[in-house]
């Protein structure tokens, strides 16, 4: 996966954010993730503390960026903004686990991919401050979210890693007691379906 080229899970899940749904990318880098959501019609938010990186997308329509330093500061999306999708790849702080929960709307989807313990056996990052632990992406949205799909393991390509990725929605009030108000009358009320693919 070069600097340029989504994710494979991200674009896996993508289909799970609703048409034209707004979206947050943390730790953004130069945008990889926000460009390639953005040609699909979401207007994103591109957040990460590198200006320089930032700023290759100033111009781009569809994307807003935000420059802040998500570890050394507090939350920069405080007041309660929402997003129908937050995608992270290749980034972790733990401390952010609740934050990123609490900026999606109902409804949106949490698309999260980073590096996981063993990946210390066959590169960087190595520091264990930066790999999640086993499963410790399905007790941070433990009783939050509604997990879609969630891989821990081992890939060869691009490069051999140990990743860890979730896929988990927020499921919408009416939905957790298993019952939706229809408006449109072209579906069945009843359970929301999250199509899995791939």
């Amino acid at each position: 996966m070069d600097a340029g080229t989504p994710s494979g899970w991200v674009t896996r899940w993508a289909h799970l954010i609703a048409p034209g749904a707004s979206v947050l990318d943390v730790a953004s880098g130069s945008g990889r993730h926000a460009r390639w959501l953005a040609a699909r019609g979401h207007a994103v938010l591109a957040v990460d503390r590198d200006a320089d990186a930032l700023a290759s997308m100033s111009a781009l329509p569809d994307i807003a960026t935000l420059c802040a330093d998500l570890e050394g500061a507090p939350w920069p999306l405080a007041g309660g903004r929402t997003f129908g999708a937050v995608v992270v790849t290749r980034y972790l702080h733990r401390p952010l686990f609740t934050h990123l929960i609490h900026a999606l709307a109902p409804g949106g989807a949490l698309i999260y991919e980073t590096f996981a313990a063993g990946n210390q056996t066959v590169g960087k990052p190595s520091n264990p401050a930066f790999l999640l632990e086993p499963g410790e992406l399905l007790e941070a949205v433990r009783g939050r979210l509604r997990v879609i799909a969630y891989e821990d393991g081992f890939v060869d390509a691009p490069h051999p890693a140990f990743v860890q990725r979730i896929c988990a929605v927020l499921v919408p009030e009416p939905a957790k007691a298993g019952a939706i108000e229809d408006t449109t009358g072209n579906t069945p009320s009843g359970w929301p379906r999250y199509e899995l693919t791939g």
